[in-house]
């Protein structure tokens, strides 16, 4: 017969001591993350609370649509649209909009469904198809459908964009008529781009998803946007801190994982968003911060001018990054104004 052996006492002890510690931990963790997943939105900010009260919304299909418009340069009856990236808002074009106001008659942005100010429903199936339709929508409204527009766009608007480009071009039911298209620091090709690991994870699993959304809290949010950003051209805290309230901003944080799933768009539709691109004949520019770990030099723009071949380009300083029109204003307008005044 085989004899049990009894755990000396010391042991049983500690071994009690650690379960009563891992209640102890649970008991004050719980309560924790209980109050954080209903922690309210943190206030706007003054220049946040100013940019929003200079807009005005629209509606699209029972959903409130966050859009500025402003008039600007006498004489002039050029027209500009800004279409922001993700996870941010219009607001990215903060640092360009008085200059291009100066330059042109109307300047236009909007927040995208489930980004900035507009409504962010959940659940609900976002996707680059729906959000075109809100630009197109957002164009009639504004009573544009017949003038020329011309188009600057980033990141997430750059597939907006192309969908946009392709409905004007290639089946002509678009209801947006192309000046010209400016794009910058978009992942339009989908074998050159390189998500962030969270953003990965919030795409493709939705039951880890579910508990990150949630659990994604500031810090968090400005350690993953610090790695976008050049090193010399790293925002403030109060820009990480505006950045962070347009996102929370009706419970943005619970729906990025629907959003994100234009990355697996991109790979679905590559053949309709890339070719639109690449036969378009309307005027087309890239502005390209070369610093992008996204987007990465040069991978990304060797194969953009080897396919967009109608396209000119402009790279900026070595150390500017994903968002040139905040890192680098000047030497971004500057390379716009070049290309608008070239045709």
């Amino acid at each position: 017969r085989t004899r049990r052996t009894t755990p000396p006492p010391n042991l049983l002890t500690a071994d009690l001591n650690m379960r009563e510690w891992w209640i102890h931990v649970g008991l004050i963790c719980v309560p924790l993350v209980a109050v954080y997943l209903h922690i309210p939105a943190p206030h706007l900010s003054a220049t946040l609370q100013k940019w929003h009260s200079a807009g005005d919304f629209f509606h699209f299909r029972g959903k409130k649509i966050f859009y500025r418009d402003s008039y600007g340069a006498l004489g002039s009856s050029d027209v500009v649209l800004l279409l922001h990236g993700f996870p941010t808002s219009s607001y990215d074009w903060n640092k360009i909009w008085d200059p291009l106001a100066q330059r042109f008659h109307r300047v236009i942005a909007l927040d995208f469904l489930g980004f900035g100010f507009s409504d962010k429903p959940r659940p609900h199936r976002y996707s680059i198809f729906e959000q075109a339709s809100i630009v197109e929508a957002m164009v009639a409204h504004l009573g544009l459908s017949n003038q020329r527009l011309n188009l600057i766009s980033h990141d997430y608007g750059d597939t907006v964009a192309l969908e946009l480009l392709y409905r004007s071009d290639q089946n002509r039911t678009g209801h947006l008529n192309f000046n010209s298209l400016c794009l910058t620091n978009g992942g339009i090709f989908p074998e050159t781009h390189h998500p962030r690991l969270l953003q990965t994870l919030l795409k493709d699993s939705s039951i880890l998803a579910t508990f990150l959304t949630r659990l994604t809290n500031f810090m968090i949010f400005q350690k993953g946007v610090r790695e976008v950003f050049g090193p010399y051209t790293q925002p403030t805290d109060a820009e990480f801190w505006d950045m962070w309230t347009s996102l929370r901003y009706n419970d943005g944080n619970l729906v990025l994982d629907s959003i994100l799933q234009y990355i697996n768009q991109r790979f679905q539709h590559r053949d309709r968003w890339v070719g639109a691109l690449t036969s378009t004949h309307a005027p087309l520019h890239m502005i390209y911060g070369p610093l992008d770990p996204v987007n990465p030099h040069p991978q990304f723009i060797r194969l953009y001018m080897h396919l967009v071949k109608r396209s000119t380009v402009t790279i900026l300083d070595d150390h500017i990054s994903h968002y040139p029109q905040l890192e680098d204003p000047t030497g971004f307008l500057k390379a716009y104004f070049n290309f608008i005044h070239s045709f």
